[in-house]
């Protein structure tokens, strides 16, 4: 069901001719890179978050568990999620200019029980052009500003060290 739907989406946003990113770059910790596309998505294991937005009905997004991907880039995840790791954050970045950074640590499941996703479809359709191909779902937030739509690169850095701190 997951393929169709990534092969209907990828067709959708063929014949739009969006001139939007078909694929999400992911960099881990140590610089390794991963392109993502629609296709790639559809063998992961699928998940759900809700979006409450503030003048509308919320919203169900389908996509990844964004800590899925990011440990196929080397990101730690569960047990090895500790020490220096948890400085760890995530920058994303849209193709309208949009920038959102969070903690590596709030993407997984094993410390928070707040959902975070690439989506690729919303309510059993895939993304319109004005939220993908991609979006980042956070969910739990009460406003919907952290998560961002038209993804286009997530990359993973450790936080600089300040002056004094060992």
């Amino acid at each position: 069901m997951r393929l169709v739907f990534a092969l209907i989406a990828t067709a959708a946003w063929a014949a739009a001719g969006c001139a939007l990113a078909q694929s999400v770059e992911i960099r881990g910790p140590g610089g390794q890179t991963r392109l993502v596309s629609l296709s790639d998505l559809a063998p992961m294991p699928p998940d759900t978050a809700t979006l409450t937005v503030e003048h509308g009905p919320a919203k169900h997004y389908q996509g990844v568990p964004l800590n899925l991907l990011l440990q196929s880039v080397g990101a730690p995840a569960g047990k090895d999620l500790r020490g220096p790791a948890l400085a760890d954050f995530i920058l994303v970045s849209a193709a309208d200019g949009y920038r959102v950074v969070l903690a590596l640590a709030e993407t997984d499941p094993g410390l928070g029980a707040r959902r975070v996703l690439l989506a690729d479809g919303a309510d059993g359709a895939p993304l319109p052009l004005s939220e993908g191909p991609f979006r980042l779902v956070i969910e739990g937030d009460l406003r919907p500003a952290s998560s961002a739509r038209m993804v286009t690169t997530i990359r993973v850095d450790a936080a600089p060290v300040v002056s004094g701190e060992k």
